[in-house]
């Protein structure tokens, strides 16, 4: 089951955290940006400074999250960055997390599904367009918005997670409203997304469908875990968005399982604030925060 995979490497790292590689060209250290005058130029920048990161953190935290968006800018020769990144965090071992948002019904949904999910069929066989384990999707058109990825899922032991309660600051301007029955959209989504992930439950009790959760809304993220028993948390807004790690402590159970938190520009960007090689700085703000972590959630431990 691919949330046993993600959960066995966070008890083995002791470190729920997801390095997010939301890479802008503007992120570079000035030496790597010198002389660059166009878009394959960009993205080649981008993908060294991406291996050179993952091979500093590869054996500190567990998984990668890549956010499309960084990568889309730069048109086609972003994407093959993307794609590239996305293989090398996995040679190197890590649990990958493309971050897409994805959302769509029908047909168009399996297309979305297949190229992150699933496989492609060539003359020569069936490829991966952008190898992930698990991708974000947005579940707000409803259940045959995301039927297509959960089957998926299933057939090929990936994973999804589900806009529930996310980190912005206008959040609450939908997810929060009142329902008749007297639940919130998020506690409503929340639900689906337990119901959707119920036949897939593995090891330590979490689905391969998960919730997005966000670190700055504690008394949300309070309320979903105690109501999601089985629904894994992808934790964004640690860090530069302002969630502490005493905020984000509501996301996970009593053994510190159920959720991974992501940081992306404070460790992108870490250099900026210490002086030095960049990843090596990177390095240090991941064992910096696994630290942080570790002294409110304590030891995690699979009973």
């Amino acid at each position: 089951m691919i949330i046993d995979r993600l959960t066995e490497k966070i008890i083995a790292m002791q470190n729920p955290t997801a390095v997010g590689l939301d890479t802008s060209f503007d992120y570079l250290p000035d030496e790597m940006r010198a002389g660059v005058r166009d878009l394959k130029g960009i993205a080649d920048a981008i993908l060294t400074f991406n291996r050179r990161l993952i091979d500093a953190v590869c054996d500190v935290v567990p998984a990668v999250k890549v956010q499309i968006a960084y990568y889309e800018a730069y048109g086609a020769e972003g994407l093959r960055a993307f794609r590239e990144t996305l293989v090398y965090a996995k040679s190197k071992g890590l649990f990958v997390i493309t971050d897409a948002k994805r959302n769509d019904i029908g047909a168009t949904a399996s297309r979305y599904s297949a190229a992150f999910l699933g496989e492609t069929e060539t003359g020569a066989g069936a490829e991966e367009a952008f190898p992930s384990d698990m991708l974000t999707v947005n579940g707000y058109l409803g259940s045959d918005g995301i039927l297509p990825f959960t089957e998926e899922c299933k057939k090929r032991g990936k994973g999804i997670f589900v806009l529930v309660k996310t980190s912005n600051p206008s959040s609450g301007e939908l997810q929060n409203l009142r329902l008749s029955d007297g639940r919130t959209v998020y506690e409503c989504m929340g639900d689906m997304v337990e119901a959707w992930g119920a036949d897939t439950v593995g090891e330590y009790g979490y689905s391969a469908v998960g919730a997005v959760v966000g670190a700055t809304y504690p008394e949300e993220a309070k309320i979903l875990r105690e109501r999601l028993g089985h629904t894994f948390f992808l934790i964004p807004g640690y860090g530069a968005q302002g969630g502490k790690a005493e905020m984000l402590k509501n996301c996970f159970d009593g053994r510190g399982l159920g959720g991974i938190v992501n940081n992306s520009r404070g460790i992108l960007c870490a250099y900026r604030k210490t002086g030095g090689a960049f990843d090596e700085a990177a390095r240090q703000a991941c064992l910096d925060m696994k630290a942080d972590l570790l002294s409110v959630l304590g030891e995690i431990c699979a009973k």
